[in-house]
């Protein structure tokens, strides 16, 4: 069995190729096609044609199930169905026994007017009551142990099915995104992506695991006393169901409103995702232009909406509850008033024995349906998330990186020709950007583009690396259409530097091999050298194994230009496109970066798109682009003779130039100990913040910035030891960061106190409805011991009014809670999203270079950490003031009524916690080491996806799929480890009531043979321990 268990993350990458282009189903397909039909209306038409669907069939969520899984599964759903019958089975041992003994009270009673004081104690004729009560203890034992294995089982095989989906579902997720046409980035906010990869399906996760099976299992249970009831009464059964399409009708509302609402909610946090992302990504920028309060402002406007959305959420889920305990209540009172009805009139087909197993059947039965609810609340909420999810991961892509289709010439020989190119960017379909160009660039020679911005000179060359496709006419290459090349292969052999370099947070050598994946060390130097960049990188303390930090922010302007080129060159491509290579750079980096462009354009066909146009000017053609257009062309002296457009481009920068050539004397006069102390940023990153920033702003209205170093000399040796003992010791901290006090997560909410005192006051009435439930019911056993049907009918009828009276309490409460714990709930989690993306806000600089605090990680700590919190306060506090209040209750009134079975009680109780506290722990450590594990996929997931027209231009999807599928084996590897224990803690967390109950049984026993108790006390005990099996400190 275990060769079976295959990584999900080692299948063929055909796999995810497959599913992503949305063959599986073909409604996803129609989606598409109304997406892609869609972005040519306006945006009101849009909505107005939006899809209707906005949630996936609960099938739907297992589309990405193996046979492996879906084995798995039916195993999982077969335990929990059999697991769900052994509550029923205990209840027909229950009333079996119970009827021998109150019919024989009856007749006890009938013959001597006795009571538990009386000096005589009756025996009860016929029945040896210990042998009696061991023999069901034996019972109840046998049914406990049946219950432990099938809920280890159901438990176990969901959640590795769970675990082994869900790491599928990421790859294909993500694959598909990396795979997407340019267009699709253009309209996509991506930052909402990687909420996507985090929550939404960590969301999917949670309902297509553990929680079908336990719902299975309620609902098995439901099952199972429906048909006992009807097979030991059926007239009563019947009455007592009569509510049962009012319960399924409430159910059907909360659960369409719970998806809606939960679809709300996630787009709202993803939208905030989307934000958070965009500053984070920009922080050097917003701390530039002092722009954090407008940024925390945007970002809290989008958690004001998650959080209105938040609190309908839990107002409806709590009235959803609160009715269904109403109409639970409601069926009590009608069953025991009816109940005794048919006592009186069919004594051949009803007694006490027929009318409690009938009772306890449904009552178990609606009791396991409303348990099942919170789980059907996981699916729900999943196929909410899962939606976006497989939209995107089943979307056609028209431009597919990933395909193996399309010619593969054996020769480049590297000429390029545009071809009558009309073009309009797919977000905006209204504005065209060519219209009509006509280009032609030999092999071998160089060609520059010049224009106005916006003029398509960078568009060109998107179209050339097909990014995008021309609405009208081709882009050729030697002859061939390119949309006939594959694309891959295309993009290979084309080599670019953009203005604004790309760098990935790893070394310098991995981010040179980014460009060519089989590129050996020699050749990294090579490249290197070429690119004017082996000289500081050989000054660099660990040379080409120097980490660059996020988008190379340990490294100058002008040195990671140099890398940038070298990765160009890696893969020695016979088409080079630079565009604007060097217009942000200060005059000496311009002239090292040029000379290494120079070198690097010799001997390929090379398309430079520039700004300084004093770069161009030995190139072998020259192109004016003008409204989308090429308008002229020539060598530099053929346009400056013509006077057109290139000849007021260069009169308009004849100002600026002069003063960069000055500037560049002044440079060329500086020492090589000037660059020496350059490269010295570089280890000296973490103490250079704000203030460094500041400084580069300043200077560089003049085009050069002064970088002054000599503070540094001195401190070298000491500055470096320092840093990396502070390092360590900040390592250390951070592995040991101690639990922060519930107290203190409680004074978060302090401004809420109203809110929580009130949600508490409701959650304590709730808790202690249940107590008084089974005193009723007790009270209801001795009526049943009445002789006089006359008075027994009429003590059962203010009982039964007793029990419509506590399900009034109980919608009341539940209302009260859910709104109460819902505000405070969302307002703190709003509150801690807001706090911690302050506190990000207000870091230094420098404190976004360490590795840990990537965008992608802080994205997912704000996506997670403050919903974990919430639990902690909102429905959590609730249904921890329930049980509190439940045991309290139940506890006093046990000790009025017996204090023997109460003290035996009581010596169970920190066995039934102790169970159910280690369920718990496994599943919240687990839970924390994934999302930790997590973390480092979200930062490779954001930096790739944040850079993804470099990735696709580099052609390394696969290398980021690869190295994204990898961070996800640890978690994985994890979760299935800890299956089988999670498994085996809620089995014993389960079964721990019938060993109880086997437990009170044979000593109330004892103590009724010997007249220290009677039958109405321990049924007091008995019946709370049926009805409320599920009442534990979850």
């Amino acid at each position: 069995m275990k060769d079976h268990f295959v990584n999900p993350t080692e299948k063929d990458l055909s796999d995810a190729e497959s599913a992503s282009k949305g063959y599986d189903n073909p409604s996803f397909q129609h989606d598409e096609d109304l997406e892609q039909s869609d972005q040519l209306k306006t945006k009101k038409k849009t909505k107005e044609n939006k899809p209707e669907k906005k949630v996936v069939g609960v099938f739907e969520l297992f589309r990405y199930a193996d046979w492996l899984d879906i084995l798995l599964m039916v195993v999982g759903l077969i335990a929990a169905a059999a697991n769900g019958t052994g509550l029923p089975l205990m209840i027909i041992v229950f009333g079996d026994m119970t009827n021998s003994f109150v019919l024989s009270g009856v007749n006890s009673n009938a013959s001597k007017d006795t009571s538990v004081n009386s000096s005589i104690c009756p025996s009860i004729p016929g029945i040896d009551i210990e042998a009696e009560m061991t023999k069901f203890a034996y019972y109840y034992v046998g049914i406990g142990f049946a219950v432990l294995i099938l809920s280890m089982i159901q438990v176990w095989t969901f959640l590795v099915a769970a675990t082994r989906q869900s790491a599928r579902i990421r790859q294909k997720f993500f694959f598909a995104v990396l795979h997407q046409e340019m267009a699709w980035f253009d309209s996509t906010q991506i930052g909402t992506l990687n909420t996507r990869l985090t929550d939404d399906i960590n969301t999917i996760h949670e309902g297509i695991g553990d929680k079908i099976c336990i719902f299975v299992q309620f609902f098995a249970t439901f099952l199972a006393g429906i048909i006992i009831g009807f097979i030991h009464g059926w007239k009563l059964t019947l009455v007592i169901l009569s509510v049962s399409p009012l319960l399924a009708a409430s159910a059907a509302v909360w659960s369409t409103l719970l998806a809606s609402l939960t679809a709300k909610e996630l787009s709202a946090y993803a939208k905030a995702g989307a934000v958070a992302e965009e500053i984070l990504t920009a922080i050097r920028t917003v701390v530039a232009f002092n722009g954090q309060q407008k940024a925390l402002a945007k970002y809290d406007a989008n958690l004001e909406l998650a959080r209105s959305v938040g609190v309908k959420k839990s107002i409806t889920t709590n009235v959803s509850l609160g009715v269904s305990q109403f109409l639970i209540f409601g069926s009590y009172a009608l069953a025991f008033w009816y109940g005794t009805k048919l006592t009186a009139e069919e004594k051949e087909n009803y007694d006490i024995g027929h009318v409690l197993i009938v009772f306890f059947s449904v009552l178990v039965g609606a009791f396991s349906l409303g348990q099942a609810a919170p789980n059907l609340e996981s699916v729900s909420n999943a196929r909410g998330a899962a939606y976006e999810v497989y939209r995107i991961i089943n979307k056609k892509r028209l431009i597919d990186s990933s395909s193996k289709e399309g010619y593969k010439p054996d020769k480049l020989i590297g000429e390029i020709e545009f071809r009558n190119i009309h073009f309009s960017y797919p977000s905006r379909p209204d504005v065209k950007i060519l219209k009509g160009l006509n280009l032609k660039v030999q092999t071998g020679k160089t060609i520059a583009l010049v224009g106005a911005s916006g003029c398509g000179k960078s568009t060109s060359v998107q179209l050339l690396q097909r990014f995008y496709d021309p609405d009208q006419g081709e882009v050729t290459l030697d002859g061939q259409d390119i949309r006939a090349l594959n694309v891959k292969w295309l993009r290979e052999n084309i080599g670019i530097v953009s203005q604004e370099p790309v760098l990935f947070a790893t070394t310098i050598a991995e981010n040179i091999r980014y460009g060519r994946e089989d590129i050996s060390d020699a050749e990294i130097e090579k490249a290197a050298k070429e690119a004017n960049a082996f000289d500081f990188i050989s000054r660099l303390p660990d040379k080409f194994n120097t980490m660059v930090g996020e988008r190379g922010a340990q490294l100058s302007g002008g040195q990671k230009q140099r890398i940038a080129i070298a990765r160009a060159l890696a893969r020695n491509p016979k088409i080079l496109l630079l565009d604007e290579a060097t217009s942000a750079l200060d005059t000496q980096s311009e002239s090292i970066v040029q000379a290494a462009l120079d070198k690097a354009r010799t001997g390929r066909t090379t398309i430079v798109i520039a700004h300084r146009l004093s770069t161009i000017r030995t190139a072998d053609t020259i192109a004016a682009f003008e409204k989308g257009i090429v308008v002229e062309q020539g060598t530099h002296s053929e346009l400056m003779l013509q006077k057109g457009v290139y000849y007021s481009l260069v009169m308009q920068q004849g100002c600026s130039n002069n003063v960069q050539d000055d500037d560049a004397s002044e440079e060329d006069e500086k020492t090589e100990d000037e660059e020496h102390e350059e490269n010295d940023r570089s280890d000296f990153v973490e103490e250079q913040t704000l203030q460094d920033h500041s400084e580069e702003l300043v200077v560089s209205g003049r085009n050069s910035i002064r970088r002054r170093s000599s503070r540094y000399k001195s401190k070298r040796c000491s500055s470096k030891k320092k840093s990396s003992e502070k390092k360590k010791k900040k390592e250390v901290e951070e592995e040991n960061l101690p639990a922060v006090p519930y107290s203190r997560i409680l004074a978060l909410n302090k401004p809420e106190w109203l809110y929580v005192l009130l949600g508490v006051i409701a959650a304590a009435i709730s808790g202690g409805v249940h107590p008084a439930f089974a005193v009723i019911f007790g009270k209801i056993i001795g009526a049943f011991q009445e002789t006089d049907a006359e008075k027994r009918s009429k003590n059962t009828l203010v009982l039964s009014l007793m029990f419509l009276l506590l399900g009034v309490i109980t919608l009341v409460a539940y209302i009260i809670q859910g709104f109460m714990f819902g505000k405070s709930g969302e307002i703190l989690t709003m509150r801690l999203r807001s706090l911690s993306f302050r506190a990000l806000l207000q870091q230094e600089i420098g404190w976004y270079d360490d590795q840990k605090n990537a965008v992608g990680i802080l994205l997912t700590r704000l996506a997670t950490d403050a919903s974990q919190v919430k639990g902690a306060t909102g429905s959590r506090l609730g249904l921890m003031t329930m049980t509190v209040f439940t045991l309290l209750t139940a506890i006093i009134i046990a000790f009025v009524y017996g204090w023997q079975l109460t003290l035996l009680i009581l010596a169970c109780i920190p066995f039934v916690i102790a169970t159910n506290a280690a369920s718990v722990s496994s599943v919240s450590g687990h839970a924390a080491k994934d999302q930790k594990a997590l973390e480092e996929a979200g930062r490779i997931s954001t930096e790739s996806v944040e850079n993804i027209r470099t990735v696709a231009s580099l052609t390394r999807e696969e290398a980021f799929y690869e190295k994204y599928v990898t961070s996800l084996n640890g978690p994985y590897r994890d979760s299935l480890t800890k299956a089988p224990f999670y498994g085996f803690t809620y089995g014993v967390a389960q079964s721990a009531n019938y060993f109880v109950n086997a437990a009170v049984f044979r000593f109330g026993a004892w103590l009724i043979a010997h007249c220290l108790s009677n039958f109405e006390s321990v049924f007091i005990y008995e019946c709370w321990s049926i009805c409320f099996p599920g009442t534990r400190l979850w």
